[in-house]
C-alpha cells in the first residue's frame, strides 16, 4: 500500500468542528464530482471527547466536515481518507494510549478506533438519508468493518463485532407558540444547535421573522394549527404567549402527544393553578412529567437571549438524559 501524501490543510480555526448535518456538503461535493470517504469514531477505551459514531466526511481533496477527536487528530485522518479514496480502499486507524501510532497521542488520555472508507456511491447515499429527513424517521448506516461495505436499514440488527451500527435520527423540532422577544431570540439561538424551528401565531403579520421559512409559519387559529402540527418523540413544544387560555390548549394538546418536551412561560406562583387545569383535563401525573414549568432551566436569566438560553439548555438537558430511540 503506497504512503499517503501529507496534507496538514485544517484551517485555523476549527468551523468544520462545528456542522451537525453533513449533507449539503455532500451535496456540494457530489455536484462538483468529487468522491467522498466517511470516518467514523467505533471504538473507545478510556475516555474519549467525542461520543461513539462521531463522523468526519472528507472530499478527495482534503476538505473536511465534523470531527472525530477534540483536533488531536483530524490532520492525520484527513490524510488517511485521502488514500483510501485515491486507492479505493478502507483502514481501521488506531491513536491514543497503548496504541502503535506513537505520534499521534490524546491529550485526554483515551483511545480511539477510527474507520475509514470510500462512499462508493455518493448520490444513493445523500438521497436516502435526505428522504429519512423529510419522513423524519430514523435510519441506520451498517457498516461491515471486514471489507468497509455500506447499507442502510431500518430496524437494528443483531449485534456483530464486524458490524457497526450508526443511527441517524431526526432533527429536534421545536414548535414555538408566540410572538415576543424570547421567541425571536429563540428563533436567532435555536439553529445554531440544529434545532428546526415552526412558529404559531394566530392571527400574526402575513410574513415569518427572518430565517423562518413560509411553509414552518402558521398564522391560524390555535386549535386548526395544533391539528395541522406533527408533534413525534422528537419534538418540544414551548408556548410563549402569556395569554393563560393559550398556553393551556398548547400544553394539553403537546402533552398528549409524543413529544418529549413542553414548557409554558410564565410566573412560578401560577404553576399550581395551571396543573390543576391541566389535571382536570385529564392529563395524568405520569404525563405532566413532560411539562417544563415555568419554561427554562434556573440559570438567572433575564434579557431575552438569556432566557432563550435557558430554554435551550432545557431542551438539550431533558433529549440527552433520555434520548429518543
Amino acid at each position: 500500500m503506497s504512503t499517503p501524501l501529507s496534507f496538514n490543510t485544517l484551517p485555523p480555526w476549527p468551523e468544520y468542528g462545528l456542522m451537525e448535518d453533513f449533507t449539503p456538503h455532500a451535496e456540494k461535493w457530489l455536484s462538483e464530482n468529487k468522491k467522498v470517504a466517511l470516518a467514523t469514531l467505533v471504538k473507545i477505551t478510556g475516555s474519549s471527547p467525542r461520543p461513539l459514531g462521531s463522523e468526519m466526511l472528507i472530499s478527495e481533496d482534503g476538505e473536511i466536515a465534523g470531527y472525530v477527536s477534540g483536533g488531536c487528530v483530524e490532520s492525520a485522518i484527513q490524510t488517511e481518507a485521502v488514500a483510501c479514496i485515491k486507492n479505493n480502499t478502507f483502514r481501521m486507524l488506531d491513536y491514543g494510549a497503548n496504541s502503535p501510532t506513537l505520534d499521534v497521542q490524546l491529550t485526554c488520555g483515551g483511545r480511539i478506533n477510527i474507520f475509514v472508507r470510500p462512499i462508493r456511491n455518493l448520490a444513493d447515499y445523500i438521497q436516502i438519508r435526505r428522504q429519512a429527513m423529510s419522513a423524519r424517521q430514523p435510519i441506520i448506516l451498517v457498516t461491515d468493518l471486514n471489507d468497509g461495505e455500506m447499507f442502510f436499514t431500518s430496524k437494528t440488527l443483531p449485534s456483530e463485532t464486524h458490524l457497526f451500527q450508526r443511527t441517524y435520527t431526526p432533527k429536534v423540532k421545536l414548535i414555538l407558540v408566540g410572538h415576543d422577544p424570547v421567541t425571536l431570540a429563540l428563533v436567532q439561538l435555536a439553529p445554531h444547535f440544529n434545532l428546526d424551528i415552526h412558529i404559531l401565531r394566530p392571527k400574526g403579520p402575513e410574513f415569518p421573522p427572518q430565517g423562518i421559512p413560509l411553509s414552518q409559519y402558521d398564522r391560524r387559529d390555535i386549535i386548526t394549527a395544533l391539528s395541522h402540527i406533527q408533534f413525534d418523540q422528537w419534538t418540544a413544544v414551548y408556548s410563549l404567549t402569556h395569554d393563560a387560555e393559550t398556553d393551556l390548549i398548547v400544553a394539553e394538546r403537546a402533552l398528549q402527544s409524543d413529544a418529549f418536551c413542553v414548557g409554558i412561560l410564565g410566573s412560578r406562583k401560577k404553576i399550581p393553578q395551571k396543573i390543576s387545569t391541566l389535571k382536570q383535563a385529564g392529563i395524568s401525573d405520569e404525563v405532566l412529567t413532560k411539562l417544563q414549568l415555568p419554561a427554562g432551566l434556573d440559570i438567572g436569566a433575564q434579557t431575552p437571549m438569556e432566557i432563550a438560553l435557558s430554554i435551550l439548555s432545557q431542551i438539550i438537558a431533558i433529549y440527552r438524559a433520555a434520548p429518543v430511540k
